[in-house]
């Protein structure tokens, strides 16, 4: 055989090992993460972003891991800065829609109602942390600098590389995400480097990003009624019910899920009973029937179908897939 083939064919066989290891590590980088969204009957994240030791966490995540590609409608008290290093991601933030691409970021505001989405895999270091990591609640740098953002009508901040400061947020926030992989005062650059990002944001914080009192109420509404889904899912519950728990009209109800969630408020209804029903198949040994009826869906059959429609598989098999091993 010819030498200079054995040569060539070796080189091939080393840059395919390689890439083999690099899908292992890549996959390996992903465990351990959350691919669900848990909330509770107000929309807020069940799950503690740090400890009270130290209020910071940090993810690396890939959106085409959860459920339906999407990170769904939730909001938690801590500060949220996301990086999107691949991909594209769809956000939808109180009432507003928007995409962002690779090398933009976002600072979401505490205790705002937000979802992202993408078509495909978006990769999104992202850190989470308490406003009291910058300062404590009862301090004068706390009730000067910190409360009147987070307070405010604020929702977002995104963070783009051609404008020249958020260029300079946007290599703070990689910074952060960089030391992550080591342990050498890894707490206390962060610690600075939040600071200074925060610093950065105050610079440049102008009155007309923050929005208009009627969008504020439009959100306050929208919330109401998705909480109140949340609440009454298993029972027979109509618009017009959805509606009078934000006393609003019927059309108003529509326009307001329309617009902000592009789901009718009945869509939006089975989507939740879905995923509850979705989370019962994984964590109980309840009859698929059974589900069905305590998740809103009268008729198990009918039940059967919209799950696989949604699902692309069966209860059943969905049940055997997700369901995690018993050790």
């Amino acid at each position: 055989m010819d030498t200079n083939f054995i040569v060539i064919f070796s080189y091939f066989i080393v840059i395919y090992r390689i890439i083999q290891l690099y899908e292992v590590l890549i996959a390996m980088s992903f465990q351990n993460q959350f691919t669900k969204t848990t909330t509770d009957a107000n929309l807020m994240e069940t799950v503690h972003h740090g400890s009270a030791e130290y209020p910071f966490r940090y993810y690396y995540e890939n959106i085409a891991l959860f459920d339906f590609k999407c990170i769904d409608w939730h909001w938690h008290s801590e500060l949220e800065f996301i990086y999107i290093e691949s991909g594209n991601v769809v956000f939808d933030i109180g009432t507003v829609h928007f995409e962002l691409n690779e090398g933009n970021g976002i600072m979401i505001n505490s205790k705002i109602l937000h979802r992202l989405q993408s078509s495909s895999d978006a990769i999104i270091p992202n850190f989470l942390f308490q406003p009291s990591f910058i300062a404590p609640q009862d301090s004068l740098i706390y009730k000067k600098y910190i409360n009147p953002v987070i307070s405010s009508s604020l929702e977002y901040l995104v963070f783009q590389p051609d404008i020249p400061w958020q260029k300079k947020a946007l290599e703070i926030i990689k910074t952060i995400i960089a030391v992550q992989e080591t342990e050498f005062n890894r707490e206390i650059i962060v610690s600075m480097s939040v600071q200074q990002l925060w610093i950065l944001l105050l610079e440049n914080l102008t009155f007309d990003q923050f929005e208009n009192m009627g969008a504020v109420i439009s959100r306050t509404r929208l919330q109401l009624m998705m909480q109140y889904v949340h609440a009454h899912y298993s029972e027979n519950i109509t618009l017009e019910d959805i509606a009078r728990t934000a006393n609003i009209s019927k059309s108003t109800a529509l326009h307001l899920f329309q617009n902000n969630l592009k789901l009718i408020p009945v869509k939006y209804l089975i989507n939740y009973r879905l995923k509850q029903a979705a989370l019962l198949l994984i964590n109980t040994e309840e009859k698929i029937a059974t589900i069905s009826n305590n998740t809103g869906f009268n008729n198990v059959d009918h039940f059967c179908r919209t799950f696989k429609k949604a699902y692309k598989m069966t209860p059943t098999d969905y049940r055997n897939q997700e369901r995690a091993p018993v050790s």
